[in-house]
Order: structure tokens, then C-alpha cells, then sequence
């Protein structure tokens, strides 16, 4: 970048300039002082900056406040931290943004399980923790699809909610793999049946590129 900025004959601003951020659960006093780390005016406890050439930060999760803007971290951590953390999640209202990013990250975790049986043991037990918190949120739409039903009389309206259900979910997750995905890939999308939807949620872990989904979206085509 610096050379970049050099032959361009442009100003490279500090803040573009990349940082490493070191994310661990526990950071001991001995371990912390042999990376002569200090910490910045403004800024959380648990935050502890190297050397300002060095652009590195580590965030000891155990050490951070209790606040809704570390909860995310805090989830990351173990013990007790982890814990709690979960507590404050489930505490949280359905709509709440955090919970539902939560519980598309678990989905995601729960079907990376079920493709690929080597994850770290830090993210099975995630998975194992967070379990009653996603079987609470399923419950809870499978009940208001129940009463949903009753009060329309069809199942067809059920049907047609569930399939929008998980049409928006999975095109949530995509864009979250690859970012906004195009306009005409969410038609084709939209398009598939309940079964189709069922077989991509499974099969979107598998996707490197965007050409990936393209493909795959062919083949069903054909």
C-alpha cells in the first residue's frame, strides 16, 4: 500500500492502513507485559495495544465490560464470560438484531457440522451452547406458523411463509459469504422450491465464488 501510494503520487491515510487484531479468550498480567502492551486513553479495558509500528492489538475477551457493544465478543470467550454472555443473548428481544445475526451464524455453524465433523472443539461447544437458544427461536416459529394457520384456515399460507421463511434466510447468509449478491441471482432464488431451499442451505458451505451459486442454480435449471 505504501508502495502503491509512493507511485501514485497520492497520501496514504493512517487509519487505511491494515491492523492485526489478536482476539483471546484469557490474556494473563505475565503474558500480556512480555509483549510490552499498553493501553490507550479512550478506549475499553481489555484492550492493550503493541508497539504503533507493530499496528497490533490483543483484546483479552475476560477483561471486557458487560456492555450490549462487547456481547458479541464476549460470546467468543469461555467459562463463566461465555456464559453469561449467552444469558444476555437470550435475554435480548427476537427482533433484536444480535439475536437474529446470532441465530443465522448458528444455523450456519449447525450445517458446517454436519458437512464437516472436524471443527475445532471451541466451536462444537459454541454450537452445543447456543443449542437451546436456537431450538427456542425454531419453537417459536414453528408455533406462530401453527397459529398463523388456524387464524387463516389454509396451508397453504403456512407453506408459502415457511418457503419465504427460508428464501430470506439463505439469501442473508449468501450475502454474508459474498457480500450483496446480485438482484437477478436473488430472483432465481426465490424461485426454487421448499426442497431446493433445503438442499442450498446445505450446500452453500461448499460455495468459494459467487460462480459457485451460478452453477449450482444451473444445474437445477437443467
Amino acid at each position: 500500500m505504501r508502495r502503491d501510494a509512493k507511485a501514485n503520487k497520492t497520501r496514504l491515510q493512517e487509519s487505511d492502513i491494515p491492523k492485526l487484531w489478536i482476539l483471546s479468550p484469557t490474556a494473563s498480567p505475565a503474558l500480556l507485559s512480555s509483549f510490552n502492551v499498553n493501553q490507550k486513553l479512550g478506549w475499553l479495558p481489555g484492550v492493550y495495544f503493541l508497539g504503533d509500528a507493530l499496528r497490533t492489538a490483543i483484546v483479552a475477551i475476560h477483561q471486557l465490560p458487560q456492555t450490549p457493544e462487547t456481547l458479541w465478543l464476549r460470546i467468543l470467550g469461555r467459562g463463566s464470560v461465555q456464559s453469561q454472555a449467552i444469558v444476555e443473548l437470550s435475554a435480548l428481544p427476537s427482533l433484536h438484531p444480535y439475536k437474529q445475526a446470532t441465530l443465522e451464524l448458528v444455523y450456519n455453524l449447525r450445517q458446517n457440522l454436519r458437512i464437516n465433523q472436524n471443527l475445532e472443539s471451541d466451536d462444537q461447544e459454541l454450537i452445543m451452547r447456543l443449542e437451546p437458544l436456537y431450538q427456542q427461536d425454531r419453537e417459536k416459529a414453528k408455533l406462530e406458523g401453527r397459529q398463523e394457520g388456524r387464524q387463516e384456515g389454509r396451508q397453504e399460507g403456512r407453506q408459502e411463509g415457511k418457503q419465504e421463511g427460508q428464501q430470506d434466510l439463505i439469501i442473508r447468509l449468501l450475502n454474508r459469504r459474498f457480500g450483496e449478491i446480485d438482484a437477478a441471482l436473488i430472483e432465481r432464488i426465490r424461485g426454487l422450491s421448499l426442497e431446493q431451499l433445503s438442499i442450498l442451505g446445505e450446500t452453500l458451505l461448499d460455495f468459494s465464488v459467487v460462480a459457485d451459486l451460478e452453477a449450482w442454480l444451473n444445474q437445477q435449471a437443467g
